[in-house]
């Protein structure tokens, strides 16, 4: 019988551990997992969401809890972390969190699925009282305790990514002041800064500070050691409560010791398989690795809970005698603050630049219904073409209701190689209630296709 060892008990090495399973039984393959936390197959992109307010309960963000994964004959080992891989002897070597006892494992095939970590500068009072990351279930509740018993309501969010402005609106929504301080030029970097500008605008509409080019410098403490404010280069913020959106990094401490290669980021590196480069018998997914840019042909790191599924699935299939392929991504994702949805995929400007791409940019204002119909709000569309050739590198949008999931058109076109032009005449779906006739995405393309023929003049 073979051994499967696991490493990380959430999206990726769960789904991995779960697919083989499915393809091979206890009698053939035996699998061991192993998690340091608390839990198991959670969707930590919920996390914000259930601070909020919008998702009730914790366990509600739980796909499978530990014991279920039992039940399937997958050997889940909580509370227990891996210290070391020991690629030549084919072992890992795992210590409990509970007691300190370490144990080696042998293995014949390994998942390494990580994850990421919260970057978490070595600021002064970084770790005081009250402030908060928000990475896993128990960083939740943490600041879930924390949000329910401090006296005063004044709350900074560090950073205007992702998290940064879902942790802006769960704040809103439990009666803080919030103030956002982004060392950017605008909120929500993955945008270009015109893009970015829509979202600051929509943020002071709803009552959020942002302040724009503002590096903390430190955190400041109270008598009791509790932060009582945030430091930057040009003036102090007052906070009751601190929460820390700055992004996350590859976590492969674990892999960089034991000799795996890396990519430029930190991720690890695999093939199409999601086999780690040069070594038959190691997997690796998740947000620990780096992928394929599709459009730009380079690897990137994106963390996000969909591809880390996908891996999963894929390395399953690899390790269970079936064969899947993982290509790439073209950089899709979307979010929202407050009633605000922002989308994007492919490149940004900056991005297209980066890798030598020539390109034209096409902005455009339209509505998410028929002008006419109650309740059109409005959207702004940006869409990147090469400029010869009219290949789609890139698209953004910002609006209201039914703005972010438009951004899927984009990425299906990506993902195919259209240009702006074929993408003129895609058959999408109107009526009024829905879009106008000309979808936004549409209007976008035909602008572009307009720049591409300027410029090839």
């Amino acid at each position: 019988m073979e051994r499967l060892v696991v490493i990380g008990g959430d999206a990726a090495g769960m789904s991995a551990a779960s697919q083989a399973r499915r393809l091979k039984g206890p009698d053939e393959l035996e699998i061991v997992a192993f998690e340091r936390g608390h839990f198991s197959s959670y969707s930590a992109c919920g996390i914000p969401y259930w601070v909020g307010g919008d998702v009730p309960e914790r366990d509600d963000l739980i796909a499978r809890t530990p014991a279920e994964h039992r039940e399937r004959a997958i050997d889940l080992r909580m509370r227990t972390e891996v210290t070391e891989i020991d690629v030549q002897g084919g072992r890992v070597r795992s210590r409990d969190l509970e007691t300190g006892t370490e144990t080696w494992t042998g293995y014949d095939k390994l998942v390494i699925a990580t994850g990421a970590r919260p970057v978490r500068p070595p600021l002064p009072g970084i770790d005081a009282p009250g402030v908060h990351g928000v990475q896993t279930l128990d960083d939740g509740q943490d600041l879930l305790t924390t949000l329910d018993s401090v006296e005063g309501r004044r709350a900074v969010v560090v950073g205007a990514g992702y998290i940064g402005v879902e942790m802006a609106e769960a704040l809103l929504k439990h009666g803080f002041e919030v103030t956002v301080l982004n060392r950017g030029e605008q909120p929500m970097a993955t945008l270009d800064p015109d893009m970015g500008s829509l979202v600051h605008r929509s943020m002071d509409r709803m009552g959020i500070t942002t302040v724009a080019g503002a590096e903390v410098t430190k955190i400041l403490t109270g008598e009791r050691g509790r932060v009582r404010a945030v430091a930057t280069e040009d003036a102090e913020y007052p906070a009751d409560v601190v929460v820390l959106g700055i992004g996350v990094e590859p976590e492969t401490t674990l892999a960089r010791a034991a000799g795996l290669p890396l990519g430029e980021y930190g991720g690890l590196l695999t093939d199409l398989a999601m086999r780690v480069r040069g070594h038959d018998n190691i997997w690796a997914g998740g947000d620990c690795v780096e992928v394929l840019d599709l459009v730009s042909g380079r690897e990137r790191h994106v963390a996000l809970g969909t591809h880390a599924n996908k891996h999963g699935q894929i390395i399953g299939s690899n390790v269970g005698g079936g064969y899947g392929t993982f290509p790439g991504v073209v950089g899709t994702a979307v979010s929202k603050v407050c009633d605000l949805e922002i989308a994007r995929t492919g490149l940004r400007e900056k991005d297209a630049r980066a890798v030598g791409l020539r390109y034209v940019t096409a902005t455009i204002e339209s509505t998410n219904s028929a002008g006419y119909y109650p309740g059109a709000a409005p959207m702004t569309v940006k869409m990147l073409a090469e400029r010869r050739t009219g290949r789609l590198l890139g698209v953004q949008i910002v609006g209201t209701d039914g703005a972010a999931k438009r951004v899927d058109i984009a990425a299906v076109a990506l993902t195919a190689g259209m240009t702006v032009e074929q993408m003129t005449t895609l058959d999408l779906g109107y009526a009024p209630p829905f879009s106008p006739v000309w979808d936004p995405v549409l209007v976008a393309a035909r602008k572009a296709v307009t720049a591409v023929r300027r410029e090839g003049l």
